[in-house]
C-alpha cells in the first residue's frame, strides 16, 4: 500500500521551512492566513525555492471574499501564475466560479494554459460552487490535477459522506484531496479507497515571537496575540499524519 502524501498550507518563511523538516511531502505557499489564503510574494517563492526541495504549489487568489472574480482581477491571476512559475513553483492553486456557483470554465482554461502545463489544483471554491458532483466533472474535463475540498462543510469531518462519494465517482481521472480541519483519523478512515492519495492539513500552532517590546497605545490588527506569537507548525501532529498515512 502507498504512502498518503500530506500537503501543508504555510503562510511565513519559518513555518515553511519547519514543515518540510519536519516531513511534510508538499507545500501549499499562500499569504494572509485570517482571508484564508492569498497569492503570496515571489520574493518568498525564491527564498523556499533556494532553501527546500520539496515541491511548492502557489495559492492564486487576489482577494478574500468569494470566488467570482472581475475581468482585472483575473488579469491579475494570470499575471501572477506567469511570475510566480518563472520563479520556480511546481503548481498552483485556484478555483473560480460564477455569479450562478458553476464553475467558471472559460477563466479557469485560461489560468490553466498561463501555468504552462504545471499541475494545478482547484481550491475549496468547490466548497462554494452549487453543485459539486456537475462541478467535479467540468474540473476534471479542464484538466485540473486535483480537488481540495472539506465536502462543502466547515470540516472534513462534517463534509466526510459527501468527501467519500467524490472519491468513489473520481476514480483514477483526479485526486480528491481533503482540507478544512483535516485530522490524521482521517487518513486512516479513507485507506479504504484505494484511489485516496492525498491529504491537506495545516498543523498548525502557535510560535512565541522574539519580540520584546508592545506600544499599548498601539494596535495594528484586532487579535493582541499577533504581536506575542507567529503561525507555525506542531511538529508532533505532522508525524502523526505521516504516521497515518505510511
Amino acid at each position: 500500500m502507498m504512502s498518503i502524501l500530506l500537503e501543508a498550507p504555510v503562510f511565513n518563511i519559518q513555518s515553511a521551512l519547519d514543515a518540510a523538516r519536519f516531513g511534510v511531502h508538499r507545500l501549499e505557499l499562500c499569504a494572509n492566513f485570517p482571508e484564508g489564503g492569498e497569492t503570496p510574494s515571489v520574493g518568498m517563492l525564491e527564498v523556499l525555492k533556494s532553501e527546500l526541495d520539496i515541491p511548492v504549489f502557489v495559492m492564486i487568489r487576489p482577494r478574500g471574499g468569494d470566488f467570482c472574480y472581475s475581468p482585472k482581477e483575473l488579469l491579475v491571476m494570470k499575471r501572477d501564475i506567469e511570475a510566480l512559475g518563472k520563479a520556480g513553483a511546481d503548481g498552483f492553486v485556484f478555483g473560480i466560479l460564477d455569479s450562478k456557483g458553476a464553475i467558471q470554465n472559460d477563466a479557469c482554461e485560461s489560468l490553466l494554459r498561463a501555468a504552462s502545463g504545471k499541475p494545478c489544483t482547484f481550491h475549496r471554491a468547490f466548497d462554494a460552487c452549487q453543485d459539486p458532483e456537475r462541478s467535479l466533472e467540468a474540473i476534471s474535463q479542464l484538466g485540473f490535477q486535483r480537488i481540495l475540498t472539506s465536502g462543502a462543510r466547515n470540516s472534513v469531518t462534517e463534509g466526510m459522506d459527501l468527501i467519500e462519494k467524490l472519491i468513489q465517482i473520481a476514480g483514477d481521472r483526479i485526486i480528491i484531496m481533503p482540507g478544512g480541519g483535516s485530522k490524521p483519523e482521517h487518513v486512516s478512515h479513507l485507506r479504504k479507497y484505494s484511489n485516496f492519495q492525498e491529504i491537506h492539513a495545516s498543523c498548525k500552532t502557535k510560535v512565541l515571537s522574539p519580540n520584546q517590546f508592545i506600544n499599548p497605545e498601539v494596535s495594528f490588527t484586532s487579535n493582541p496575540d499577533d504581536f506575542k506569537y507567529h503561525l507555525g507548525i506542531d511538529a508532533n501532529l505532522v508525524k502523526e499524519f505521516l504516521e497515518a498515512g505510511e
